[in-house]
């Protein structure tokens, strides 16, 4: 939201622009270097923007490629994110805790009398999870989780959660053909060479396409 204002300001994915933070300097400490990120768009004569400090350069990098991969690669639901292993119930929070321990424990146990999983399988489970301090863990998330909601509750504005509701597929926004043209090309590119880093590919396919209007 710019400053100043009351109502959020959507804009089209494609006009956000996005960049890494890099700051070296002195201290009596020796040289210290500072990495962070940037995302923002034009609103008439201003930079809307955002920027925080990261701990590293691949990690500020990785922000940006957590958002690009949600808003192009079609997910359109946070549960794939949230739970990639579909531990949470309907009626369950949704983060981790001792209702995804007990969820998994319970599918185990069905996964033995479907067949699809043997008992020395079932023994291991339970061997990781007492090495690992049973329920000790999720109840640290759980406590970790009421914390966090105790110090900073936050309501997402209604027209926010409006906006945010899902789509009818015909409703869709389509991306440009600029934009998939580039993604295929990153995608050739990491695929021919993926131990190259990725902030190379990117650079590459932007001199390729030195008309395109992709700023991110």
């Amino acid at each position: 939201m710019p400053e100043g204002v009351t109502e959020p300001l959507f804009v089209p994915w494609e006009s956000l622009s996005a960049w890494v933070i890099e700051a070296q300097g002195v201290t009596q400490y020796g040289i210290q270097r500072q990495y962070g990120m940037g995302i923002g768009f034009q609103h008439g004569e201003t930079l809307t923007s955002v920027e925080f400090p990261c701990f590293g350069l691949s990690i500020a990098i990785s922000h940006w490629e957590a958002i690009r991969g949600y808003m192009e690669y079609e997910i359109h639901d946070l549960k794939s994110i949230q739970d990639p292993l579909d531990l949470q119930g309907p009626d369950d929070p949704p983060h981790e805790g001792l209702h995804t321990f007990h969820n998994a424990r319970a599918r185990m146990h069905q996964q033995i009398r479907d067949g699809s999983r043997n008992r020395i399988s079932g023994f291991f489970w339970y061997l990781y999870h007492v090495m690992t301090l049973w329920t000790i863990p999720n109840h640290l998330t759980e406590w970790e989780v009421r914390r966090i909601q105790k110090l900073g509750p936050q309501t997402m504005p209604e027209v926010m959660q409006h906006w945010s509701a899902p789509l009818p597929k015909e409703q869709w926004a389509k991306p440009s053909e600029e934009l998939l043209r580039m993604s295929e090309q990153v995608r050739t590119l990491h695929k021919r060479q993926p131990r190259r880093p990725i902030t190379e590919i990117f650079a590459e396919v932007q001199r390729l396409n030195p008309d395109n209007k992709q700023r991110a």
